[in-house]
């Protein structure tokens, strides 16, 4: 069986490339986005199973991409990894929006693995 795929935009290198890892060992294919533009670049030239976005990047927020990709139809789960808390109305405006997950980080790894399995793989 394929892996599915997971389009990570992270601008923080270790975070991205410590995710990355943890997600590909747990079976996963991972690639990741540096900036937002790389992101939007990536996500449509290719198809990705979960597109999970740093909502704070030097170029865009991950916010602007999700829209981005929402307003031109981009079929994928999307996911929100990111330092920042949000109320229970805030993630419940998201999930109405099309935001599948919201981890706050720091995460241990099995919930990370957890989530993202859930998302992907129900």
């Amino acid at each position: 069986m394929t892996p599915k795929r997971i389009l990570y935009v992270e601008d923080n290198r270790d975070t991205a490339q410590a995710v990355a890892m943890m997600l590909d060992k747990s079976g996963f294919s991972t690639e990741i986005a540096y900036t937002g533009k790389k992101g939007l670049e990536l996500a449509f030239s290719e198809k990705f199973d979960l597109i999970l976005l740093d909502v704070m990047l030097p170029d865009m927020s991950g916010w602007d991409i999700f829209e981005e990709l929402q307003n031109k139809g981009y079929l994928s789960k999307y996911a929100f990894l990111s330092v920042i808390p949000l109320s229970n109305k805030r993630r419940a405006e998201l999930a109405g929006k099309g935001v599948t997950e919201y981890i706050q980080k720091p995460f241990e790894k099995s919930f990370l693995i957890s989530r993202v399995s859930k998302l992907l793989l129900d």
